[in-house]
């Protein structure tokens, strides 16, 4: 038996032993658990019952996981991603009116795409020729957005009628738990404690619980599945919502997941690979009926753990198979547990803006209108159109066209048409 697991992980090549591989498991997994409570709690305001998409979040998990495992052998942890469910819920289905069914029909077209970009040679060809300026812009824009999210739904601050935003009430019981809650994990996650992110869930809804005398969620029915997903006289297909959508999700998954893939691969000839695991199991979220799985940033707390095989990954995925027994104490999750992990993952991503040489105001400007639409406009897809489309028209306004690669200049097109085509959609 430990032969042939030697054998599938190559544990000898990769100069790692089963111990140190199954800690490093153990060490992703309640690094990134926070998701089971997290991710089901933003679906929540698409309309999607809390208890099934726990059970999707779950199952997603885990395929996502065991694809990395089995196939690719390599140490990440697939979760649906903090940010493109953000997407989901607030742009497609609040703002662009789509129903849930037919989000998870663009879920799934989106994973098609997808696989069909992972199986050419344009996946790696895309990821070399976004300028590293815009790959940072990217990950600082969807850093504030979920700050922005996580002060709402903390209660930290609320709309205005004067100034538009305001400061929230401080003495609620919804606020004071939330800031009391990002202070605990701030401290734990600053301490490296595991499962940081997890306990900081766990405390701020314990406190809002006690302090918000009962009044603080639904009652989590996990009854509740989701057969009628794919219902066709729900879908409509020809709505030009849908079909922007489908682009705006397609753009989201491919510059996401090459930029997590290409900083936190250990061995980077499995890129190819990875690639293609993330767009099957694209795929299979929005079968199940889920936001879409990202190759997770928490997967470089196994890494760092000494993680280089796919056991770290198979681990993962028997642990989040295991965790639907704990699914009844859902329904005590308040709506404002999250807002710390939240806040606190954007200020982990905010990082990358210290490499953004805003000196050269060619580079700069197009990713911070990237940095500043995302969070406004609470869309991804608007965000990147601006900085990408902004991009080679200042290059080519000083003579500097040909630094710009075709391909941007392909990409910023496709984007200045999805922007036409809202504007005269909401027109």
């Amino acid at each position: 038996m430990l032969q042939r697991i030697n054998q599938h992980f190559q544990l000898a090549e990769n100069k790692t032993t089963i111990k140190t591989e199954v800690m490093a498991g153990f060490t992703s997994f309640f690094t990134c658990a926070y998701i089971i409570l997290a991710n089901p709690l933003i679906l929540k305001d698409a309309g999607i019952p809390l208890g099934a998409s726990v059970i999707a979040t779950i199952v997603a998990s885990v395929i996502g996981c065991l694809l990395m495992a089995l196939w690719v052998n390599a140490p990440i942890i697939m979760i649906p991603g903090m940010g493109v469910n953000a997407f989901f819920s607030y742009t497609m289905v609040q703002s662009l009116g789509l129903s849930v069914q037919q989000g998870m029909l663009v879920i799934v077209l989106s994973g098609l795409f997808f696989f069909l970009v992972s199986m050419s040679s344009y996946g790696h060809k895309i990821l070399e020729s976004v300028p590293t300026s815009l790959k940072h812009g990217i990950t600082v824009g969807i850093g504030l957005f979920l700050t922005f999210i996580g002060l709402q739904k903390g209660g930290i601050i609320q709309s205005s009628e004067t100034t538009m935003l305001a400061l929230g009430q401080l003495n609620s019981p919804v606020t004071v738990s939330t800031i009391v809650g990002i202070i605990i994990t701030l401290i734990l996650f600053i301490r490296n404690v595991k499962g940081s992110l997890l306990i900081g869930i766990v405390v701020t809804s314990v406190m809002t619980i006690a302090l918000a005398d009962g009044n603080h969620s639904s009652i989590v029915d996990f009854q509740t599945t989701n057969n009628n997903l794919f219902q066709l006289s729900e879908l409509n297909l020809l709505q030009i919502p849908f079909w922007i959508a489908v682009f705006s999700m397609t753009m989201i998954v491919l510059f996401e997941n090459m930029g997590l893939l290409s900083g936190m691969l250990p061995d980077m000839k499995k890129f190819p690979r990875a690639y293609k695991a993330v767009a099957i199991s694209t795929i299979a979220s929005g079968v199940v009926g889920t936001s879409p799985t990202i190759a997770s940033a928490e997967s470089a707390a196994g890494i760092s753990e000494g993680g280089r095989t796919g056991i770290p990954a198979f681990v993962a995925a028997i642990l989040f198979g295991l965790s639907i027994f704990a699914m009844p104490l859902i329904q005590l999750i308040p709506g404002n547990a999250v807002a710390p992990v939240l806040i606190l993952i954007g200020a982990l991503m905010m990082s990358s803006v210290k490499d953004i040489p805003f000196h050269d105001l060619s580079e700069g400007f197009p990713a911070f209108l990237i940095i500043i639409c995302i969070p406004m406009t609470s869309s991804i897809a608007d965000g990147l159109a601006f900085g990408f489309i902004v991009y080679p028209i200042v290059k080519i306004a000083i003579g500097k066209w040909r630094q710009v690669s075709p391909l941007i200049y392909v990409i910023s097109t496709l984007f200045l048409l999805n922007v036409v085509a809202s504007a005269l959609l909401l027109h």
